[in-house]
């Protein structure tokens, strides 16, 4: 007889690899968000609930994802608004199931400060009207002729223009990191119905845009797949001073626009008719004393 032998070979498990932690981007703003992904970290598979929380400085919890089995997962996070600038640790830790975690470091920046002063302001000097000659007095014997002149009140109307061009059209105030985005408008000073265009950048890709002032919407566009925007601002209702122009698209971009109004004075033409009313008067007076020296 001859006894089979079977031989079983054991076949090793697939070799895992590191915990490792992307973040995307690894620099911003206080309050600004970020994207975390990882690998190597691995669930059982009986786990219900792969789960993490992402932890800043291994204290405060700022983001959550999910992973698998297969050891790859992502999630998403935002900087604390009181974060320093520097670098902080991020770290990457299960939170219903027993599986290892992962760190990496994340850049904080501080947007500068932009201060904005606003120019003297510009009076023109009044209007001086020429002064008006009344008649004489004509007086011929025997009759005397006595030709009175009424008052005359002049009007003088100021026109004082205000010229603001503190705020050039590619100076904003973004809430957000210049890195991150900003809002310009073509204009810096416009009057009711000009046309007004605004442009942006840092807005998510595919990202709806909505233009807000005043309470109301004024326009709205969709961001390209590089987050940028334009998209023409029409008011429905405006009166004369400065007014922001709000930009949301995930993030908050501000601009501002200032809105004028013009006069016209109406002094000469007053001054006119004053000048033709004595003229006519007088000629009226010499033709009554021609008419006396005929008889």
């Amino acid at each position: 007889m001859v006894a089979g032998v079977t031989v079983l070979v054991a076949t090793p498990a697939t070799a895992q690899q590191p915990p490792a932690l992307t973040l995307s981007p690894n620099a911003g703003a206080p309050g600004s968000g970020f994207k975390v992904s990882w690998t190597g970290i691995y669930f059982p598979r009986t786990c219900e609930f792969p789960t993490v929380r992402v932890l800043w400085d291994g204290q405060t919890v700022v983001g959550s994802g999910s992973g698998s089995s297969n050891g790859t997962g992502s999630g998403s996070a935002t900087v604390p608004a009181n974060a320093t600038a520097g670098g902080h640790r991020v770290t990457v830790q299960p939170t219903s199931c027993t599986a290892s975690s992962a760190s990496n470091t994340f850049t904080v920046r501080i947007p500068p400060t932009t201060t904005t002063t606003r120019p003297p302001v510009t009076t023109q000097p009044p209007v001086t009207n020429p002064p008006v000659t009344n008649p004489p007095v004509t007086t011929r014997p025997p009759a005397v002729t006595t030709t009175t002149t009424p008052p005359v009140t002049t009007t003088t109307t100021t026109t004082t223009t205000t010229t603001d061009s503190s705020t050039p059209a590619s100076s904003t105030d973004a809430l957000t990191n210049p890195d991150d985005g900003v809002l310009v408008l073509d204009k810096d000073n416009i009057q009711p119905g000009d046309d007004l265009t605004a442009t942006g950048t840092g807005c998510p890709k595919g990202a709806n845009v909505t233009l807000r002032s005043l309470g109301q919407d004024v326009g709205k566009t969709t961001a390209d797949d590089n987050g940028a925007f334009t998209s023409p601002v029409r008011f429905a209702n405006i009166e004369p001073g400065r007014h922001k122009v709000r930009a949301e698209c995930g993030i908050v971009l501000v601009g501002n626009v200032d809105v004028t109004l013009s006069s016209s004075s109406g002094g000469t033409t007053s001054t006119l008719v004053v000048l033709l009313f004595f003229l006519l008067v007088g000629a009226a007076m010499l033709r009554r004393q021609f008419s006396g020296l005929r008889r």
